[in-house]
């Protein structure tokens, strides 16, 4: 993910990894829960299954991308936001020592702070709009106001099937945006421009309705997702700089294999809406969430983590081992999600974790080496 330049007149610097130790903690922890739920026997982590989704968007994600907006800012007011985030990833680990007798369950406890840092995020995006008004902007605001649909959603007791829509819609159109972003340097025709704010905003439309109808959510957000796979596809820089060499090349490659994944889930929206449990829907997510969210993040983090943390990573061909890991245990999974083969889709989860941490050693790995030498 990348940082909108902001002119300041008084940056404010502040070290972003205390901030992203709850993101940490969330994606470890939503890992193990997500494992229990294929399922795989993790007696330990039982607590954490139901949350597998809050803290995987919400507390990892929702983190991540609030650091990165506060960093790009740079006023201290914005830091509030990641810190209220981080807070909430904790809350929803120890709701049971905290609870004191609230009428709260967990989910809605952490969903409290989550909410109050995605109002902090829209905040955020409205005072870089006022310096920048530029449409990647907007959209990337548009997406953080879903992320406070879907926070609020599950403060007022919704089921989190109901609250799929708002993350996705909030992962989507930030990912988008930043791509609009790099992208403009092709300066793409205003015409293309007009047709990706409409269906940025039949993204955000399409989560909205998920409130009153999955069925009709599904369908529009599935079709939005192909006509948005689509334009990225053909307009992305990635097309051109997959002839290059290196990292640039290893991006572009998770970015047009990510956008297929985008393709493939609003297709499967579009074919059997409406639903929000079994194999299918699993598929559907996982493509969404794993293979293009996932892909976006294995391509983007060689670039942001020197731009947030200051740390050079050495890149190396063997990154392409986790990204081959990825797509081929998804392929495996969402394959044994419409065969009912249980086995293959246990074994395919699995190892879509296992490429994920390889990845997070392997770059860490990286930034050690580039340190070295």
């Amino acid at each position: 993910m990348t940082q909108p330049q902001i002119n300041s007149p008084a940056p404010f610097r502040m070290p972003p990894l205390p901030f992203l130790v709850p993101g940490i903690l969330s994606l470890l922890l939503g890992l193990a829960a997500g494992l229990t739920r294929l399922p795989w026997e993790l007696p330990a982590f039982g607590s954490v299954t139901m949350l597998h989704g809050p803290l995987m968007v919400s507390g990892f994600l929702g983190t991540v991308i609030s650091v990165e907006r506060a960093a790009a800012l740079r006023r201290p007011w914005a830091w509030a936001v990641p810190a209220l985030n981080g807070i909430g990833v904790l809350v929803l680990l120890f709701h049971a020592q905290l609870r004191s007798g609230l009428p709260f369950d967990a989910q809605q406890a952490g969903a409290i702070l989550f909410a109050a840092g995605a109002v902090g995020l829209v905040a955020i995006f409205a005072a870089i709009v006022r310096k920048q008004p530029t449409l990647f902007n907007v959209v990337m605001g548009m997406g953080a106001l879903a992320y406070v649909g879907a926070n609020l959603t599950l403060l007022v007791g919704k089921p989190i099937a109901t609250a799929v829509p708002f993350w996705s819609a909030f992962l989507v159109l930030t990912i988008a945006g930043e791509r609009l972003e790099l992208n403009r340097f092709l300066r793409p025709q205003r015409a293309t421009k007009t047709v990706f704010l409409v269906i940025a905003s039949l993204t955000l439309v399409g989560a909205a309705l998920g409130l009153t109808s999955t069925a009709l959510s599904d369908r529009i957000q599935g079709t939005v997702y192909l006509v948005l796979a689509a334009w990225l596809l053909r307009n992305d820089i990635a097309r051109r700089t997959i002839r290059m060499t290196g990292v640039t090349r290893f991006t572009a490659a998770c970015l047009l294999i990510g956008y297929a994944w985008l393709g493939v889930a609003g297709l499967s929206l579009v074919v059997k809406p409406g639903q929000i449990a079994g194999t299918f829907y699993d598929a559907a997510l996982h493509s969404l969430f794993v293979g293009f969210v996932l892909s976006m993040i294995f391509g983007h983090a060689p670039i942001i983590v020197p731009a947030l943390l200051g740390k050079a990573v050495e890149f190396r061909n063997r990154f392409y081992a986790p990204l081959v890991l990825l797509h081929a245990s998804l392929l495996l999974r969402v394959g044994a999600d419409h065969a009912q083969w249980m086995e293959g889709r246990r074994w395919g989860g699995l190892v879509n974790e296992i490429a994920l941490v390889l990845y997070l050693i392997l770059l860490v790995t990286g930034i050690r080496r580039a340190r070295r030498s």
